[in-house]
């Protein structure tokens, strides 16, 4: 189970709506330490893909912009009750996440 994504996806009159939340710090480099004066290295989410049964519905490029802990909702025709829903990131310093969720 994904330790930085929470999902939920709901289906009504052919229209499923998915909302995630995501934690991670998302830090553009810019800022500076307040203690040490120097900067933080940029870490944050530059790709987020979502899958129902298998096939991408959305694929996002995110970059340094996007605030800490983002929040993402969309909605797509389609998606029955039970259908699998598949939520990953990957971030610049290589690392990633992943869930998949049943929609209701």
């Amino acid at each position: 189970m994904a330790k930085s994504i929470k999902i939920r996806a709901k289906s009504k009159g052919g229209i499923t709506t998915v909302k995630a939340l995501i934690t991670h710090p998302m830090e553009t480099g810019l800022r500076k330490n307040k203690k040490t004066g120097k900067l933080i290295p940029a870490h944050f989410i530059q790709e987020v893909v979502c899958k129902h049964n298998g096939k991408p519905v959305i694929n996002c490029e995110w970059g340094g912009s996007v605030s800490k802990n983002p929040y993402l909702a969309f909605k797509f025709k389609g998606g029955k009750k039970d259908d699998s829903i598949e939520l990953s990131w990957k971030d610049n310093m290589g690392k990633s996440d992943s869930i998949t969720a049943k929609i209701r």
